[in-house]
């Protein structure tokens, strides 16, 4: 009689990417631009900022000597990893808009360190960051698997996998201030919905600070936050066939004491029109206009608390760097939540 031999186990891969933009980036850019263009005071949302050249302008802009917000936060990451990782046990890290995951590492390190890490997340619209980031993080971290996710976080959120054991959902770099306060909690209501009861939302927030000290952040004296803000228009020109003309504007920056937040924006140095040929749409700006493309919204524990316990999360860790300029929080489903049914 023949023996049998058995089947092989079957081992999952250490890389699998899921794309699920499938056009919808393109659609919501276009319906971005209709509905933020036709507006009495017209704005575009900054998500838009990164394609391939607003991701290196960021970059330059991250090393920046005005630009404070990545330093602070990577400072304090480093001083305060090993008792993240020790607290949450997490045996996942799930980053959102994870670009090159730079920061990041400092966080697996220390996962790894502690023998608890196996598998990490990233979800970004930018599938070659994805690739590129997942092949290099396999490679330093032995027995690592990555699920990267390309989508973007305001919509595919339900496309991040089950968890394989505690996980941190990473959502760092003050992007939570791009909001305003309404889409704010939804968006962290919407986060919380990948937390269980044994997860935590490690985030980053810019402080409330010297007004001169943010302004300078965002309008810094080489001009490239300038260059930055105005790519926005050379992503519209090349993606919906529009005409702008990204010298006709100035780079503004400018800090709203009532709302505590800095707006971006673009202003028209001439009166023209422009037209964005795949909407079929002529857009007016008269001489001196402005078009806001960035919010980014300056907390204090007292806001950020009010925001999480909106979104049925709860404080559990406040780490600042020693100048208060920037701070990391750590927080969970909140405990009445937790026992409370979902409406």
């Amino acid at each position: 009689m023949e023996a049998h031999t058995p089947p092989e186990p079957v081992l999952e891969t250490a890389i699998r990417i899921d794309s699920h933009l499938d056009g919808t980036h393109e659609r919501s850019l276009a319906d971005d631009v209709l509905d933020g263009l036709t507006r009495p005071f017209k704005e575009l949302p900054p998500k838009h900022f990164y394609d391939a050249r607003g991701a290196e302008l960021f970059d330059r802009i991250c090393e920046l000597p005005e630009y404070y917000p990545t330093r602070a936060e990577r400072s304090i990451l480093e001083q305060n990893a090993d008792e993240l990782a020790q607290l949450t046990a997490a045996a996942e890290l799930v980053e959102l808009g994870s670009g090159t995951a730079a920061k990041t590492r400092v966080l697996l390190d220390a996962l790894h360190g502690a023998g608890t890490l196996q598998r990490y997340v990233p979800v970004d619209v930018t599938e070659s960051m994805v690739r590129d980031c997942a092949a290099e993080l396999t490679g330093e971290y032995p027995g690592l698997r990555v699920h990267g996710v390309i989508g973007d976080f305001e919509r595919h959120l339900d496309q991040v996998p089950p968890a394989v054991g505690p996980r941190i959902v990473a959502f760092l770099g003050g992007t939570i201030g791009n909001f305003p306060p309404g889409s704010r909690r939804r968006v962290l209501r919407e986060i919380s919905h990948l937390l269980g009861p044994q997860d935590y939302l490690l985030m980053g927030t810019d402080l409330v600070k010297d007004p001169e000290i943010l302004q300078a952040a965002y309008d810094d004296a080489q001009g490239v936050t300038a260059e930055f803000n105005r790519n926005v228009l050379r992503v519209l020109n090349r993606e919906l066939d529009a005409d702008f003309e990204p010298d006709d504007f100035d780079h503004v920056a400018l800090f709203d004491a009532e709302h505590e937040w800095i707006e971006m924006r673009l202003r028209a140095r001439r009166e023209h029109t422009t037209y964005v040929g795949d909407l079929d749409l002529p857009v007016h700006f008269d001489a001196g206009e402005e078009m806001r493309t960035e919010i980014s919204a300056k907390f204090t524990v007292e806001r950020l608390e009010g925001d999480l316990l909106a979104a049925g999360l709860e404080l559990v860790r406040w780490f600042t760097d020693p100048d208060d300029l920037f701070a990391l929080t750590l927080s969970r489903i909140a405990s009445d939540a937790a026992s409370a049914p979902d409406g």
